[in-house]
């Protein structure tokens, strides 16, 4: 930990240095001999450029249908606006990729051992990587730059370079890095075998997206993308460096990697994105995360959840109108550590946690990610998994999957892995196939042929085991199933008016009453067999002036969050506009699937 809060010290140094440079020698005349001189400036250059997913990836399955959100987020603006050129105008930044290039620009002018500039040649090409694999997500066709340009260079007012041109040179960046990163570097930052597990990421990305995605013409080129990722997979998994943390505690195994204090040397982190505000570094999202604020898991995500003995929940004789307390019932031990249970206490309470009902959200509450502290330094000091080793194992059985291959013998070096530590039965592969669940083929019909069922499980597993990791979106997207977010987002269901047991000792915790009652105060409040008083909502439609939103109203459902109607446009909404002020700037840079 000391290593890493010095070399993040470092970073944080070149930043200030950086502004001082670039003061002192402008781009556009710079004098790079005055900084590129040993393998020690290019250490610190490359330490700059650290880029690494942290905490608010616990906020970013809000794009997804796993949380309902009250936020102004991108996609659901757009399903629900006019969207244009005009109003959708984030993310065509290219200051990161400056700096970056910029390095590999200058490098050459350092004196050093050879294997030693190459790693940090390595890195930076790693993070150029990043940078355009996110920008691919975003636009698909992007201008590739590989060198530093300055006013008036030709380049900047080149057309957009095709998708299979920049992911191309994205994996030859990849492949550079993997050849040449080095496995042993300061804690808390990218070795190469992170390196490996983005390469693998980022080739079942490309992979699967060209195979579902007919509008790119690239379907004939899936297959070499997803032989990578295999096979990428297959190196980290041989290494023998990482495993799936397992104690033997199915109830809490999982659950303790998110919102740790510690996960260096935890033999499933690949990479761990540390914190510790004793060092100043923190990061708290917990009143986020935990749902009272902005975001609420859906009643989608926990219908995904199998039972305890590997059945199905959602072919459960009224399963669609359990309340909380009995749908959280011998389920998947993931659920419990990655949604607020019933009998769940929150700190500093010594009582279990009765949930909050609240307008436009779920009723559910986020486990993952949350600290369960009131210790400021502690929740502040949690560390993010950015690569899990449960990862890669559901990128090789996916690509296995996808590209034909898979057998028992796959899954049980992968999934099984994974239900394992969860206390569940194994992925039996003939099974699955032999009856595939229709709750997940309504969701993915483009999951088709011998493995329909084996694929749909194991893209339940994804689901369930990263859930509300931030991966959720992009999933969706490669899949081609954008169609998914047309779906509102609903919540708890409750019978009707009435009394509920919250917290699963069966004694009353809250009552639902019709819109026009008066909640009484103080002593007035009806209690329960504790003595204790019950918690009042009003209850009704949303067009209601009532507390709890339930789709009939006084006659139940399931919780409400908003009604406007979300149209997903395809394979338009896939992609983002170029902005328009950019595109006045540059003529050249011509809108793709019908954005104007």
């Amino acid at each position: 930990m000391k290593k890493y809060i010095l070399y993040l010290c470092a970073a944080m140094v070149l930043a200030s240095c950086n502004d001082d440079f670039l003061d002192k020698y402008p781009q556009t005349s710079v004098a790079p001999e005055e900084f590129f001189k040993t393998e020690e400036d290019l250490e610190l250059y490359v330490n700059g450029l650290l880029t690494m997913a942290g905490p608010g990836n616990y906020l970013a399955d809000q794009s997804s249908d796993n949380l309902a959100t009250t936020g102004a987020i991108e996609i659901k603006n757009i399903m629900t606006g006019t969207p244009s050129s005009q109003t959708v105008t984030g993310g065509w930044n290219w200051g990161t990729l400056r700096n970056i290039n910029y390095f590999l620009d200058n490098y050459t002018k350092a004196t050093g051992s050879e294997d030693g500039i190459a790693h940090y040649v390595g890195l930076a090409r790693y993070y150029r990587a990043l940078f355009y694999f996110d920008m691919v997500k975003r636009y698909s066709d992007v201008p590739w730059y590989e060198t530093t340009l300055n006013p008036g260079d030709e380049d900047l007012y080149k057309p957009r370079d095709s998708r299979e041109m920049v992911m191309s040179k994205v994996m030859e960046d990849l492949d550079f890095a993997m050849a040449n990163v080095r496995e042993s570097v300061p804690t808390g930052t990218p070795n190469v075998w992170a390196v490996k597990a983005f390469t693998a990421r980022v080739a079942l990305h490309e992979g699967t997206y060209r195979k579902y995605h007919s509008e790119l013409g690239l379907e004939g080129s899936a297959n070499q993308f997803l032989e990578k990722a295999r096979d990428v997979a297959v190196e980290i998994m041989n290494s023998g460096l990482y495993s799936i943390y397992n104690s033997g505690n199915p109830e809490s195994d999982y659950g303790s990697l998110f919102g740790a204090q510690n996960l260096v040397g935890n033999p499933e982190v690949i990479l761990a994105n540390i914190y510790d505000l004793n060092k100043d570094r923190g990061s708290n999202n917990n009143t986020v995360i935990f749902g009272d604020y902005e975001q609420s898991p859906t009643k989608d995500l926990v219908l995904s959840y199998l039972l305890r003995d590997g059945s199905r929940f959602t072919e459960m004789e009224g399963f669609d109108k359990m309340g909380f307390v009995d749908e959280f019932q011998n389920r998947d031990p993931r659920l419990s550590q990655t949604v607020v249970y019933p009998g769940w206490v929150r700190q500093p309470e010594t009582d279990p946690y009765i949930q909050t009902l609240s307008k436009n959200f779920t009723g559910y509450h986020q486990l993952k990610g949350y600290v369960n502290s009131i210790d400021n330094v502690e929740v502040s000091s949690d560390d993010f998994p950015v690569y899990r080793y449960a990862e890669i194992l559901l990128i090789y059985a996916e690509a296995k999957a996808e590209l034909n291959e898979l057998n028992q013998g796959d899954l049980d070096m992968s999934v099984n892995l994974l239900r394992q530590r969860a206390g569940m039965p194994n992925l039996e592969m003939s099974a699955a196939n032999a009856d595939p669940d229709p709750f997940l083929m309504e969701k993915y019909p483009s999951v088709t042929g011998a493995n329909q069922g084996a694929l749909l499980e194991i893209r339940r597993e994804r689901r369930v085991e990263m859930a509300l990791e931030g991966y959720r979106y992009d999933d969706l997207m490669r899949w081609n199933s954008g169609k998914l977010l047309e779906i509102i987002p609903s919540g708890m269901y409750f019978s009707g008016l009435g009394k509920f047991d919250m917290t699963g000792d069966g004694i009353e915790d809250i009552i639902l009453v019709d819109k026009d009652s008066s909640i009484p105060v103080g002593d007035d409040k009806e209690k329960n067999s504790l003595g204790v008083a019950l918690i009042y909502y009003k209850a009704g439609t949303i067009e209601e002036n009532v507390d709890v939103f339930l789709s009939n109203g006084e006659n139940g459902g399931n919780m409400v969050t908003e009604t406007k109607e979300r149209n997903f446009v395809e394979p338009k909404y896939y992609y983002r506009p170029v902005p328009i002020q950019q595109v006045t700037l540059n003529p050249n840079l011509t809108q793709i699937f019908g954005w104007d």
